[in-house]
């Protein structure tokens, strides 16, 4: 179940009856015009959590580091399989293979190491509990690098159906308000435009590009919080008496 938590604010101002455009399509008004902004963001429980991981290899030729590279992160997207996730969820973010040189101080020259391959995946977990524990298991099968965790939901409609719903009723009660202190019985909408907001906040998290023994893998405390998605609108009221 998603619990919700709501916060917002506004901010309005007054003009003169005016035209306003948008998009060349031009709206009138015979009453003073009020157009406010209000934003809208619903806290709630992420189901979604996505992180990253890699295997950075090194050889004396690129085919070998190549080679070395594809057997590692093999096993390291088996143990990604094994634990669930299902192949529409695992996506290759990239592959990079680099020329390694060390810089001899003495002949003040770049001596050529070796190559250097480096392969990341972006994994999409959907159970949220199990973070710690997958992150666990990809350092044992191999993985040299993580990144993430990154928290969000995975489908937000409801929760912004909720901050529109919620926007709306506060401009409509905020413009009521205006409009009552300038002697009107009440206002009717001219124009509405909706920003959509991001998603956040997400957690990072950082490991060690270096080997880790499987029994030297602690359990990774992961804390998923909430996060935050909203709406922001700018509506346009004009002010009007009844029976106009």
């Amino acid at each position: 179940m998603i619990r919700y938590a709501l916060s917002a604010a506004a901010a309005a101002m007054l003009v003169a009856p005016v035209a306003a455009n948008a998009q060349e399509v031009e709206i009138s008004a015979n009453g003073p015009v009020i157009e406010l902004s209000v934003y809208e963001s619903v806290t709630a429980d992420p189901d979604l959590v996505t992180i990253g991981a890699g295997v950075t290899s090194e050889a004396k030729t690129a085919v070998e580091a190549m080679r070395m590279n594809a057997r590692q992160m093999q096993g390291v997207i088996d143990r990604i399989k094994a634990l669930g996730v299902p192949d529409k969820d695992i996506q290759t973010t990239g592959i990079n293979l680099n020329a390694q040189y060390d810089y001899d101080r003495e002949t003040q020259r770049q001596i050529f190491r070796g190559y250097q391959v480096s392969n990341r995946v972006s994994v999409n977990l959907r159970d949220v509990q199990e973070t710690g524990a997958a992150l666990d298991a990809l350092v044992v099968a191999g993985a040299t690098d993580l990144s993430g965790p990154s928290f969000s939901i995975e489908d937000d409609t409801e929760a912004k159906a909720l901050a529109r719903k919620r926007a709306i009723e506060r401009a409509q009660e905020r413009a009521s308000e205006y409009a009552a202190m300038f002697g009107y019985d009440g206002v009717s909408v001219l124009a509405v435009s909706e920003s959509i907001q991001g998603r956040g906040p997400v957690a990072q998290m950082a490991m060690r590009s270096a080997p880790v023994e499987a029994d030297m893998v602690a359990s990774a405390p992961v804390q998923p919080g909430q996060v935050s998605t909203g709406v922001s609108l700018s509506i346009k009221y004009e002010m009007v008496r009844a029976g106009e």
